[in-house]
């Protein structure tokens, strides 16, 4: 059965915090406040809990979570190379809602799902979050709703979508933001927006330079020639979304 924790009221606040580390040590699942949305996480370094999330969610391992960090210090351990920009956009923007994709540490003993060995990183603007991270460590966190419904923005429309597959419920209040996290991957030579959130493309750019989109990709494919088309066009095959 899961229990919620008012964390307005401090007595609330330290037994939830408590209770919330010992639900991840033991492998559950838990939502905490964060400065986008609500999330739920679990042991970055549990396979069995990370597996729970995405069941939980309704998600596949095609869909792996990022971790979130209590400090800059533990994001640096998780990956391999911060690559040129790494620092200066964490620098600019951590604590806060961006979610940087770097090669994984490959020495560390984890299993997200499909990363392809990588891994999305961020350091929450929000001193529950921190101080339950701090705690517990990296923990794999992804928004607290059932795939394809609108993310939860309290600690209750969490437990609507999610009930009794948490553990614990961290209630906060009302989240910071409707939007979620802006991700931005530097695993290539140039870095790359992959989803434009709370943080603009425009302040990125202010500091990485150049940032790659979509719409790059769409004006590359414009450029080229067109083929030119055989007299019995082949028959078309349907292409899996790659959405994420």
């Amino acid at each position: 059965m899961s229990r919620r924790y008012d964390c307005s009221d401090p007595m609330e606040r330290t037994r939830g915090i408590a209770e919330a580390v010992s639900a991840v040590r033991r492998g559950e699942l838990v939502v905490l406040p964060t400065d986008t949305v609500y999330g739920v996480g679990a042991d970055a370094f549990t396979p069995p809990a990370v597996q729970s999330l995405l069941d939980a969610k309704g998600r596949g391992r095609d869909m792996p979570p990022p971790v979130l960090v209590g400090s800059v210090r533990a994001a640096t351990a998780l990956v391999e190379d911060l690559g040129t920009y790494g620092q200066d956009l964490m620098d600019e923007f951590w604590p806060g809602a961006l979610t940087i994709i770097c090669r994984a540490n490959r020495n560390l003993l984890w299993d997200l799902g499909e990363t392809k060995g990588t891994v999305g990183v961020r350091m929450p603007m929000h001193d529950l979050a921190v101080e339950l991270l701090k705690e517990t460590g990296p923990l794999a966190v992804s928004s607290a709703n059932l795939t394809g419904q609108p993310a939860a923005r309290t600690a209750e429309e969490a437990e609507r979508m999610l009930g009794d597959s948490v553990s614990v419920y961290l209630d906060g209040g009302p989240s910071g933001r409707a939007e979620p996290s802006t991700i931005v991957d530097l695993t290539g030579a140039v870095p790359r927006l992959l989803r434009e959130g709370a943080i603009p493309a425009d302040k990125i750019r202010a500091v990485v330079g150049v940032l790659l989109t979509d719409e790059d990709d769409e004006d590359e494919r414009t450029d080229q020639p067109l083929p030119e088309l055989p007299e019995e066009p082949p028959v078309s095959l349907d292409k899996k979304d790659d959405a994420k």
